[in-house]
């Protein structure tokens, strides 16, 4: 049975206290869609079922929290009518895959965000009672995560200048490698993609950089700051960077471009076919039931942690300096556990 919402720690209360207020936000939202000349607060007040005093902090969030820009005259309040995108109109099978698709961006997220929420409660409305149900259950689960108001800023700042095809110049924070920190560095990059990763749970900026002249892929988490400039820029040939990504192993996608070939034992090779891990994956199978797996991805930063996780039963056989940092790996992940092979009743030592 699944735990009490009203829990001990006050979280089922404070999730379902944050979806009540996303669904009335939502409801603010389709009372003005229904005004375009614009409503009066109190008459708000009344078709939501709130104060008027809540129905102003509520229009005053939609722009602050939500970013759907709103406008006030004469005492009317309306939206912008650059707000909203037109309502879909979808099949229950079409509604169905765009759940699963927002569901799998539940699944990974890390931190609580608004616009996922946002969209999750609008699905719920068009999809009958038991899976809109489970919908709102997604979004408890949502609420209960960690916010982060400057990633959110960020995202809506990038969404908005991918939409506008404009250029963004970021600060941005490279990744430390061996415990050393790189310098910040400031970059003028035209935003081509927008995309998530299973592996890392992270939200990546895929664009070309100015200044290196060529494509960049940055972690939306290491941007510090986003300025969206005046000025536009040609979007890529249609298709290429979805191709360049289809061609990663996973969000990377602007490394050179290096066979990788691993021998898997037997006792793996069967799960291993199971699954086209890679658009160039190549198989060879062994008379003994081993297999050879081969692909050409750019870079092995993201296929080496997919060999790493398995284990004795995967062996590199290329590129050798993959094959050495993987031995590397191992030999040092076996010589912190020696003392449990040795005595698997010794404590870890701290």
């Amino acid at each position: 049975m699944g735990e009490p919402r009203g829990g001990t720690d006050g979280r089922g209360d404070r999730a379902g206290t944050k979806r009540d207020r996303l669904a009335r936000l939502l409801r603010v939202v389709r009372v003005l869609e229904a005004h375009p000349e614009g409503i009066r607060a109190g008459a708000l007040a009344a078709q939501v079922g709130v104060s008027r005093r809540t129905a102003y902090r509520d229009l005053v969030a939609l722009e602050s929290e939500v970013a759907i820009p709103v406008w006030s005259e004469n005492g009317l309040w309306g939206l912008e009518e650059r707000a909203l995108l037109p309502r879909l109109a979808l099949t229950l099978s079409e509604a169905m895959v765009v759940y699963l698709s927002a569901r799998l961006l539940a699944e990974y997220a890390d931190r609580y965000d608004p616009e996922l929420a946002a969209s999750l409660l609008k699905l719920a409305d068009i999809l009958p009672p038991t899976m809109r149900a489970h919908v709102e259950r997604t979004v408890d689960i949502l609420a209960r995560r960690p916010a982060d108001p400057a990633l959110t800023e960020t995202f809506r700042a990038l969404t908005r200048a991918w939409a506008e095809a404009r250029i963004v110049e970021i600060e941005y924070d490279p990744a430390a490698y061996d415990d050393v920190a790189r310098p910040s560095r400031t970059a003028r990059v035209h935003p081509w993609l927008i995309e998530p990763s299973a592996q890392t749970h992270a939200l990546y900026l895929i664009g070309w950089d100015e200044d290196r002249e060529a494509p960049r892929t940055y972690k939306m988490d290491r941007i510090r700051h986003v300025t969206v400039t005046p000025d536009r820029f040609e979007a890529p040939e249609a298709g290429t960077p979805e191709e360049e990504l289809e061609r990663a192993w996973g969000i990377v996608a602007d490394q050179g471009y290096v066979e990788v070939v691993v021998r898997f034992d037997r006792t793996v090779a069967a799960r291993v076919m199971e699954a086209l891990w890679h658009p160039s994956q190549r198989i060879e199978r062994h008379p003994d039931g081993a297999i050879t797996w081969r692909v050409t991805v750019p870079g092995t930063l993201e296929v080496r942690l997919w060999i790493l996780q398995w284990g004795e039963d995967a062996e590199v056989l290329a590129p050798l300096e993959l094959r050495a940092d993987v031995a590397r790996t191992h030999g040092a992940a076996a010589a912190r556990y020696a003392d449990a092979a040795d005595d698997p009743g010794a404590p870890p030592v701290p």
